[in-house]
């Protein structure tokens, strides 16, 4: 029944899907974090860049940001992200583009966060002493990651999914030997079968310990 999955590496296809995943989520925290500081700064400047940006590619297609990243920065621009390797160069970029699509989505989920922490503990914190910087990092962020520890267990399921659009560019990721082997075989219903048990395989377990940590890091108000 399943003989004609011999010749493809349907492991290895997954296991990229994850690499991706995973070097995507964490440049999506780290910039999103950026973007997320920016939107409650007290510098205009910042905080019209961060509203900006957000605004701006949460309403772009994912399709266009990653498509771009070849045909813009790789084919026009030259951008090769430190390698002359075609399939890494690929990957790299798809990266670059899930990060910053990716971004613009974590940066609401922790503003959200951010709300909810009480105004007074930032004038609490600013009383003593603190600068912006010092109440972000020490007082407010600590408690806004608490709180949104499910929204963003959502976003990375999100993730997850999206990563599927890098195979527009070439990345031998499993929607990419999807295609491939049902131009290949006449086993449709199975072939998708199988990639979809795969997707759940990776996204239920994330979001059943996101939502178990959630509970446990809660911020009791």
């Amino acid at each position: 029944m399943f003989d004609f999955l011999e010749g493809y590496d349907l492991l290895g296809a997954f296991w990229t899907t994850v690499q991706l995943t995973v070097y995507s989520a964490i440049g999506s925290l780290i910039w999103g974090t950026v973007l997320a500081s920016m939107r409650v700064s007290p510098v205009p400047l910042m905080r019209g860049f961060g509203t900006a940006y957000v605004n701006v590619v949460r309403n772009i297609p994912l399709t266009i940001i990653i498509v771009f990243t070849s045909l813009g920065l790789f084919q026009t621009l030259n951008i090769t992200l430190g390698s002359e390797n075609f399939e890494t160069i690929n990957f790299r970029l798809a990266v670059l583009g899930l990060i910053a699509y990716t971004s613009a989505f974590v940066c609401e989920a922790l503003r959200s966060g951010i709300n909810t922490v009480p105004v007074g503990q930032a004038e609490a914190a600013r009383a003593i002493g603190l600068n912006f910087s010092q109440v972000l990092t020490l007082v407010i962020l600590p408690q806004a990651f608490r709180s949104v520890v499910g929204p963003l267990a959502n976003v990375l399921i999100a993730l997850t999914k999206n990563t599927t659009v890098a195979a527009a560019i070439g990345v031998a990721e499993a929607a990419f030997l999807m295609k491939e082997m049902i131009e290949n075989e006449a086993q449709l219903i199975l072939i998708s079968a199988i990639f979809a048990f795969g997707f759940v395989c990776l996204t239920l377990p994330t979001g059943l310990l996101l939502g178990w940590v959630s509970k446990k890091v809660a911020v009791k108000r």
